[in-house]
């Protein structure tokens, strides 16, 4: 059985052990770290399969130690945190996390948010290696490669969230068709839609200003039923 390494980063020694006892449960190894420099150093020394950070830690908070590990590393990460704004949510998703939970938390939600992410990373590492080649998709102006998941706008790269990539590859893979955000849910997140589709809301929106919602309208809202691509 394979077993994956979690990376648990949090200034408050209580919470690290809480995650890390829960995680283990699970048959997960678990490496702590108390500040956002700890959590860095752990991911550029050892594998780390996934990571769970805080964003207000000491030194270098958890948004700047996301920047840093997105540059090098592929890895979900979930932000674990007291901010507990949207505007503090749509902040963290577009800074790279894969998912947002705030505190107080259930220790019981966030191991199963964070065994969805993992069953998500096996289930692409199969499918890159097994072969399968799927062609990249186009369509005014914007290229998705979904093999190198890349992005590209007019020759531009555009740098994606893999939420936000695996969001835009469904649309674009069913151009016209509208999806219900509990069906994005189920695609992109592999599970059962449990939320009141905030996420997949706040990911559509990011997604959208990150491909230039004021000049291409690449994404449609059909109030009352989803989202479509318009391209």
């Amino acid at each position: 059985m394979e077993r994956y390494t979690i990376l648990i980063a949090d200034d408050e020694a209580e919470i690290v052990d809480l995650i890390a006892l829960h995680m283990e449960k699970e048959g997960y190894h678990t490496i702590k770290a108390y500040d956002g420099k700890q959590a860095l150093l752990a991911v550029q020394s050892q594998p780390v399969d996934l990571a769970i950070l805080d964003i207000m830690m000491p030194g270098l908070d958890g948004y700047e130690a996301t920047r840093q590990i997105r540059e090098a590393f592929v890895l979900p990460i979930i932000f674990l945190s007291a901010k507990t704004s949207d505007l503090d949510k749509i902040t963290g998703l577009v800074m790279g996390a894969d998912d947002y939970m705030t505190k107080p938390f259930n220790p019981l939600e966030l191991t199963a948010r964070v065994n969805a992410q993992l069953r998500r990373l096996k289930l692409l590492s199969q499918q890159h290696s097994g072969g399968t080649h799927k062609a990249p998709i186009e369509a005014a102006g914007l290229v998705v490669d979904p093999d190198k998941r890349t992005v590209l706008l007019y020759d531009a790269e555009i740098e994606l969230t893999p939420k936000e990539f695996d969001i835009l590859v469904l649309l674009m893979s069913h151009p016209k068709i509208v999806f219900s955000a509990e069906h994005i849910f189920q695609q992109v997140w592999g599970e059962a839609y449990y939320e009141n589709g905030n996420t997949v809301m706040v990911h559509i929106r990011t997604l959208r200003k990150k491909l230039g919602e004021d000049k291409n309208k690449f994404i449609k809202t059909v109030w009352g039923v989803g989202y479509t691509f318009n391209g």
